[in-house]
């Protein structure tokens, strides 16, 4: 199972990176990141052996940092030398454990070392479902047929149409801005 979820790193630097990422757990109960190549997820951690999993039910973040909105307000973890997203509803601090090698995905198996609820999980919204898939498909522009994009984003503007709150109608239309956008700049 993967759990869809808003990744917060820092460079050795003390630069933040927040990125959305789908997560799972292994049998060892550990956390499993895979961040593609290139990715400053991936630098961040190789470099600082840290990051922080947040839960947020706050979809303008994940999209928003597909659609170059990629500052949201963070505060320190509790035990690692990382921040968390200020408004998670829960996150969990890793320390990382063991690396799988890959050229193309490595798999980085965390420990967690501490976890914490912020506020209540207040139910499901197709919305919001429905703006993390989009997310999805924006982040795949490059990999997708037009008509994939299309077809996908009309169903799932349905569950905008009918159970949308304002956040999620702004998340909303930064992925459509940002789909409008690839086609215009493919077709120059």
């Amino acid at each position: 199972m993967i759990w869809e979820t808003v990744v917060t790193t820092r460079s050795s630097r003390g630069r933040v990176h927040i990125a959305p990422m789908g997560i799972r757990e292994s049998k060892e109960g550990r956390v499993v990141l895979a961040p593609f190549r290139p990715s400053t997820t991936l630098d961040n951690v190789l470099a600082t052996r840290v990051a922080a999993v947040n839960f947020t039910d706050d979809v303008r973040v994940i999209a928003g940092c597909l659609t170059g909105r990629p500052d949201w307000p963070t505060r320190a973890c509790e035990r690692v030398e990382c921040v968390r997203l200020d408004g998670a509803l829960a996150h969990r601090e890793l320390a990382l454990a063991r690396i799988d090698e890959d050229g193309e995905r490595p798999r980085l198996h965390c420990d967690v070392v501490f976890a914490a609820n912020h506020r209540p999980f207040r139910g499901f919204n197709r919305a919001q479902a429905a703006v993390v898939e989009g997310a999805i498909l924006v982040s795949r522009l490059h990999m997708l047929p037009p008509e994939k994009i299309d077809t996908e984003m009309k169903y799932l503007a349905i569950a905008i149409d009918k159970t949308a709150g304002p956040n999620e109608r702004e998340a909303w239309s930064w992925l459509v801005a940002r789909i409008d956008a690839f086609r215009a700049e493919r077709a120059r």
